[in-house]
């Protein structure tokens, strides 16, 4: 399907499950292209922020990667390996187990999630040029209510 030859009048009659597809698919593709440029996956920038106190971790305890799985469930893809991903962040030092098969985000690691992070807006940017920030919006809240409207639970 193009949007570039349809009426508005044909985009409303459009499946909503089929563009939110398309678009996932599309904005995922072009992040971990952007991240891969940059020398790490998105996973392992997932990792770094699951085992920081200063992101997503509430205490910045070590979790073991099955823990880790459950903690990203909602945003893991199945073609995601943590084992890998966290092995390579274990070699670069920014990673590191200890004797319960836990995974500690170190120093080094801290630093590292703290330059990617700063990665984020341009990609950002990117994805936001030729969108109004009042268009995101609408956009986002229409997202919301279709979710509330299939039973889901929209946060």
């Amino acid at each position: 399907m193009s949007d570039q030859q349809l009426s508005d009048t044909e985009l409303a009659g459009q499946p909503a499950a089929y563009w939110t597809g398309v678009a996932y698919e599309a904005l995922i593709a072009y992040t971990r292209e952007r991240q891969a440029e940059k020398g790490y996956t998105q996973p392992q920038f997932w990792l770094l922020r699951n085992l920081s106190a200063d992101d997503i971790s509430p205490d910045g305890a070590g979790m073991t990667l099955p823990e880790l799985q459950q903690a990203m469930a909602s945003y893991i893809r199945p073609e995601d390996d943590l084992a890998v991903a966290a092995e390579e962040l274990v070699q670069r030092g920014w990673l590191t187990w200890d004797a319960g098969d836990r995974l500690w985000i170190t120093e080094e690691g801290e630093q590292a999630r703290l330059d990617l992070k700063r990665n984020a807006p341009a990609i950002r940017a990117a994805l936001h040029e030729g969108v109004s920030d009042a268009d995101y919006v609408t956009t986002v809240k229409v997202l919301r209510q279709l979710v509330r409207n299939a039973g889901g639970t929209a946060t």
